[in-house]
C-alpha cells in the first residue's frame, strides 16, 4: 500500500470507524484506540481494500478488534473476581508487621549519624541526585556516595536485627 493511498483511506474513514466503535462501547477513548489499531493493522499487513469495499473491511476489522477487547476484559474481570482474599487475617497481620518495621526504620534513622541521615533523606525522600545533594551540602559527589553507602549499610544492619527477632 502506498503511503498516499493509506493517508486518503485514513482521512476518509477514521471518524466513521471511530463513530461505529463509539456506538458499540460508549467510550470515546476506547473507540479512538481501537480505531487507531484498525488502521495500524491495515498498514502493517499492507492491505489494500478493493474499491467500494474499504468501509466494509474497516468495519469488519473494527468489530473483530472490539470483540477481542471485550473478551479480554470479561476474562480479566472473571479472574479478578475469582480471587478471594481473606483480608481480615492477612491484613491485620501485615499491618502489624508493617507497623513494627516502620518503627524499627524510624528508630534506625534517629540513631543514624546526622550527615548520613541528611544525605539519605535527600536522596530517598526528596529524590535528589547525588550531584544535587553535593551542591546543597557543599561537599563532593564522592562524599555523598560515601555517606549513602554508610547510611544504607547502617540501615541494612539495623533492619537485619529486626528480621532475626
Amino acid at each position: 500500500m502506498v503511503q498516499q493511498e493509506f493517508k486518503v483511506l485514513f482521512d476518509t474513514y477514521f471518524d466513521s470507524v471511530r463513530g461505529f466503535l463509539f456506538y458499540r462501547c460508549g467510550d470515546d477513548e476506547l473507540s479512538s484506540d481501537i480505531a487507531q489499531e484498525v488502521f495500524l493493522r491495515i498498514w502493517e499487513k499492507q492491505l489494500m481494500p478493493e474499491k467500494n469495499k474499504e468501509k466494509a473491511l474497516l468495519y469488519k476489522i473494527a468489530n473483530d478488534l472490539f470483540i477481542s477487547h471485550y473478551r479480554r476484559k470479561v476474562t480479566e474481570m472473571n479472574y479478578t473476581q475469582s480471587l478471594v482474599i481473606d483480608e481480615t487475617e492477612a491484613g491485620s497481620h501485615q499491618e502489624l508487621e508493617y507497623a513494627e518495621l516502620s518503627e524499627t526504620y524510624n528508630r534506625a534513622l534517629s540513631e543514624m549519624a546526622e550527615g548520613y541521615r541528611v544525605a539519605f533523606l535527600m536522596s530517598r525522600v526528596e529524590e535528589l541526585k547525588y550531584s544535587e545533594i553535593a551542591e546543597r551540602l557543599g561537599i563532593s559527589v564522592k562524599a555523598v556516595e560515601k555517606r549513602m553507602t554508610n547510611a544504607l549499610s547502617f540501615l541494612r544492619d539495623k533492619l537485619a536485627l529486626y528480621a532475626t527477632k
